[in-house]
């Protein structure tokens, strides 16, 4: 599968077609939006009833690019439960593979508006509101230079729904990479007030950046 390079903020990243985004200088690997748990929450709250496969199939998505691309550190850019109680009730099994994917490298799970609260203790790695290393990792865009998730970013090409990234010259959002998540259009007025023109990185079989601009709606 075929990666976008670019620049961003004087750091030179890479938009996998999965949707994670690599940081190859730190050996980092960046995700947004797991929302693992959605299921569980949902059929918690007499929502609708889904079949409960979404947290299995977003993780071994999560494993494989762990295994392509090797990183010292991974990040969860926030949301990466759907709510803190679905991160407390996740199943043992779930939480023995998320610890196996962390063997020998640093675990942090960013702070988002469905997970706000402490991760549980059977899990690794460590909770922060924001991190800060050169660039600025925060689940929800905001004043000045940072990388974001928060909107679930998707495009349409050729009669298609794709996620996406997107770049602006202040903002990188990161696609949803959990299973059971939905999109919000790249000219939506959310997200052309953050990024007015950049680029959106569909993600899919390669990834492929197409120019956008903003076109925010009455």
């Amino acid at each position: 599968m075929s990666s976008y390079d670019f620049d961003f903020g004087g750091q030179r990243l890479q938009a996998r077609p999965s949707g994670a985004l690599c940081w190859p200088t730190r050996r980092w690997l960046i995700v947004a939006d797991l929302h693992l748990g959605k299921s569980e929450r949902m059929a918690r709250r007499g929502g609708a009833l889904l079949p409960p496969y979404e947290t299995l199939e977003t993780l071994d998505r999560l494993q494989a690019e762990i295994v392509a691309t090797d990183p010292v550190t991974v990040v969860s850019l926030g949301d990466g439960f759907d709510d803190d109680a679905a991160g407390r009730g996740l199943p043992d099994a779930i939480c023995d593979k998320i610890r196996d994917m962390a063997l020998e490298r640093e675990w942090i799970w960013v702070n988002g508006n469905h997970d706000p609260g402490v991760v549980d203790s059977r899990l690794p790695g460590r909770n922060t509101p924001e991190l800060a290393d050169e660039l600025l990792f925060r689940h929800e865009a905001g004043q000045g230079l940072d990388i974001t998730g928060h909107y679930h970013p998707c495009i349409q090409l050729a009669g298609q729904r794709r996620r996406c990234f997107l770049i602006g010259e202040q903002h990188l959002i990161l696609p949803a990479f959990g299973a059971y998540t939905g999109g919000l259009s790249v000219d939506d007025p959310a997200l052309a007030r953050l990024v007015a023109s950049g680029i959106a990185v569909a993600c899919g079989a390669r990834a492929l950046p197409v120019p956008v601009r903003g076109r925010a709606k009455a």
